[in-house]
């Protein structure tokens, strides 16, 4: 038994130190003059190329704001971040030998397999270059998209990152803005609001509309130019419908909103205005 048990432990001792030759023996063959020049080759190589990304990159960063949008900077930055990868991968690949018609060619059929197994990403990248070449939004942008309302906080090629009102984050795919109806409420440096308003049959509508006019004058945020516009908008079942119109800067919604509302009542008020509420009549009859 005990030879048995020398035999093998010999044997493997003998396994080990010809594993360990023939590593050493490739490590050495490793080290030639050729293979530490293409090594050094290498590094200067992909230093230059390094250096060039980054300076393209400090020149995209200095393009005026007036010139370009923050998205398009991003969308700049990545492609030639992208680019840079690329290159440094080929070729580091084509000076080991590394033939890249057989990567392309497995590229070619290993994207095929991915595309069927992941068409909804493709269409999401697909769809995020539209979204990002398009122009419609860009970071700080108050956007609606179905249900969600939100504002930008990155856009990416597989989808659109936004915090609600109530700071929740969502993210919405970007087939989903490109298959839906994308309101953005921060693409024009003005908007309007509209509020409707009833008032009783009672009333002049002469004077109904002259105070109606004036509500907008009391509203700090409300815009002169454009002018704010009121109109009559037809006989309602409880009284006549009304209409104010007023241009504010984005930013101001919510402050334009309340104080028009205010102003309306204010106005009514001071020239005896009524704004007619639904009223129930019981009649008693007696036998």
């Amino acid at each position: 038994m005990n030879e048995i048990s020398d035999a093998a432990a010999n044997a493997v001792e003998q396994t080990f130190l010809l594993q360990t030759e023939g590593f050493l023996h490739w490590v050495k063959s490793l080290l030639t003059l050729e293979n530490l020049f293409k090594v050094l080759s290498a590094i200067i190589t992909i230093l230059v190329i390094w250096i060039i990304y980054r300076l393209i990159l400090r020149g995209i960063k200095k393009v005026p704001a007036e010139k370009t949008t923050q998205h398009r900077q991003m969308l700049f930055k990545k492609i030639v971040k992208y680019c840079f990868y690329t290159i440094c991968v080929v070729y580091i690949l084509g000076l080991f030998g590394v033939k890249l018609s057989a990567i392309w060619g497995a590229a070619g059929i290993a994207g095929v397999a991915i595309g069927f197994a992941a068409q909804t990403s493709v269409s999401n990248l697909i769809s995020g270059l539209f979204v990002l070449t398009e122009g419609s939004l860009k970071i700080g942008d108050l956007i609606i998209v179905g249900d969600v309302t939100g504002i930008v906080d990155t856009i990416s090629l597989l989808s659109v990152r936004v915090h609600t009102l109530d700071n929740q984050m969502v993210r919405i795919p970007n087939s989903t803005i490109i298959n839906s109806n994308l309101t953005n409420n921060s693409y024009h440096s003005v908007r309007r609001l509209t509020l409707n308003v009833s008032i009783s049959y009672k009333n002049d509508m002469t004077t109904a509309l002259e105070a109606l006019k004036k509500a907008p004058e009391l509203c700090p945020t409300v815009l002169k130019d454009p002018a704010p516009a009121a109109w009559f908008d037809g006989f309602g079942e409880s009284g006549i419908n009304m209409t104010v119109a007023a241009w504010f800067k984005p930013v101001d919604f919510l402050q334009t909103k309340n104080d028009l509302y205010i102003a309306m009542k204010k106005v009514f008020d001071e020239a005896g205005i009524e704004i007619p509420f639904n009223q129930l009549d019981v009649k008693i009859k007696e036998d």
